[in-house]
């Protein structure tokens, strides 16, 4: 198939998906299961086409997971982040390390994989997705008390370096002869080089993003956003170079952007939600293009109850030790919050890694992972707005 087809087609399949949202909307269905599900409808062969490129889609799918998160932070406010940075902080580290280890010992007794594969299969999971949180929370317009929102969306934007740490770790142990884990403290290394190397190059490529626009009044208010994606792709590449974690140095210099740009701020705005937009159906599209239907109904029944003790149980117990420390944080808060650990497209963009680098059993982990999805999105992204109203937690609109 030509470039100008290939285009053509992704081109078609996003504008059917963004024509499906508004109905998607009227039946509650999140409208990332349709992109995903129009992937599905057209990569399964039915249309003389198959779509499978595991190294594309896991670059297409990184990329645009990294423009979802800096979107995230330019819509974040320094307040929001005062208020949730001891809670979303700590549960997007040792809440995602504990939810990894529950989930995997629980694996480990249900299915017939060894205990690191386990481990990895837990790692992919364990963190909330921005994406979906974002979207969710935007899309039901929900304002909830004891600032629950800002928190899971705190949350959902910085817990995925400490999952995709653990991922690659898990990936190269499984691929080394030897299967010996690191040490401790080489782990600790890591991660401390990945959060303070991904902190400082977001810190100081968004302060001088801002420098520039705010010192250098361009006339054009269009190429505002034009320079900051620019700025941007900077951060993501220079980042890489230098061994940081990308998404915590973009979810940064989104956060200053956002906050202290002083010119163009509504134009920018509208751009980069809509790129987020465009990164989020294009992400979903792949991604359902990439997953083979014919292969789901093998692994459906083995994925049913991982999904449902991922949600029901181990979730919630690491949610409900991490809240220990915060005794004046309500018990509907924290049963919210253990509740609601949505997953969207970045357990799947992980699961792409060890398939990638080809990790036995890695195939039929990507399909499991798109139920453990699939029941998250349903399931928890249904339960949001009647759960908060059960629970007292929806502020009055007055």
């Amino acid at each position: 198939m030509s470039f100008e087809m290939i285009m053509i087609g992704i081109a078609s399949l996003v504008a059917i998906g963004i024509l499906l949202h508004h109905p998607s909307k009227t039946l509650g269905i999140p409208s990332l299961l349709i992109f995903m599900a129009v992937g599905l409808v057209f990569g399964n062969g039915e249309f003389d086409f198959v779509y499978d490129d595991l190294q594309l889609t896991s670059f297409i799918g990184g990329m645009a997971l990294n423009v979802i998160v800096f979107v995230g932070g330019l819509n974040t406010s320094t307040n929001s982040i005062k208020l949730a940075w001891k809670e979303g902080g700590t549960l997007s580290s040792v809440g995602v390390l504990l939810t990894t280890l529950f989930f995997a010992v629980i694996l480990y007794y249900l299915l017939d994989f060894n205990f690191l594969t386990c481990l990895l299969f837990a790692a992919v999971v364990s963190s909330t997705d921005a994406a979906a949180v974002f979207s969710i929370l935007e899309s039901k317009k929900l304002k909830l008390k004891e600032n629950t929102a800002t928190i899971l969306e705190f949350e959902s934007a910085t817990n995925d370096p400490v999952a995709l740490l653990m991922v690659i770790l898990l990936t190269d142990i499984l691929l080394s002869s030897s299967g010996v884990a690191p040490s401790v403290a080489s782990i600790s290394m890591l991660l401390a080089q990945q959060i303070l190397f991904g902190a400082l190059i977001g810190f100081v490529l968004g302060k001088l993003c801002v420098m520039a626009l705010n010192h250098i009044k361009l006339e054009e208010y269009g190429l505002i956003p034009v320079f900051i994606l620019a700025c941007f792709i900077i951060t993501v590449y220079g980042t890489e170079a230098v061994g940081g974690n990308v998404l915590v140095a973009v979810y940064i210099a989104g956060v200053i952007i956002g906050n202290q740009l002083l010119r163009g701020r509504n134009v920018n705005k509208h751009f980069y939600n809509s790129l987020a937009w465009l990164a989020q159906s294009l992400m979903f599209i792949l991604i359902g293009l990439q997953i083979s239907p014919q292969n789901l109904m093998d692994v459906f029944w083995i994925s049913v109850i991982p999904a449902l003790l991922l949600i029901f149980i181990a979730r919630p117990l690491a949610v409900q030790l991490c809240y220990l420390p915060f005794v004046k944080a309500s018990w509907k808060k924290r049963l919210f919050i253990s509740s609601i650990g949505l997953k969207g497209a970045t357990p799947i963009v992980f699961a792409l890694i060890p398939a990638t680098a080809g990790i036995e059993g890695s195939a039929e982990m990507v399909h499991m992972v798109f139920f453990v999805v699939l029941f998250s999105v349903l399931l928890q992204g249904g339960a949001i707005e009647p759960l908060a109203k059960k629970l007292g937690l929806v502020k009055d609109p007055k």
